[in-house]
């Protein structure tokens, strides 16, 4: 369900604007995508995990939010991370 560091280094060299930079909301998403990614291949097979569930949904929301904060601020730069990310909206 959780993501490997390896994983989450390797998103933060792609999102991030340097090897560091972890705190950024692209990088915010592209690592809770991932980790909404992973949880959705979780929760196909147990069907009534309900507290997962209820986490997922939390952080659907919290990329949401994210997001939201994004597009306020750069439209191109939000257009270019769901694309790259393969979301929709």
């Amino acid at each position: 369900m959780s993501i490997t560091n390896e994983r989450k280094a390797e998103l933060i060299t792609e999102f991030g604007k340097n090897d560091k930079d972890s705190g950024s909301s692209a990088v915010q998403v592209a690592i809770l995508s991932e980790r909404i990614r992973n949880l959705t291949e979780h929760l196909k097979t147990h069907k009534k995990d309900f507290g997962s569930r209820r986490g997922l949904l939390s952080m659907v929301g919290q990329r949401r939010s994210l997001l939201d904060y994004i597009k306020a601020g750069d439209m191109a730069a939000y257009k270019a991370l769901i694309e790259k990310l393969g979301l929709r909206r």
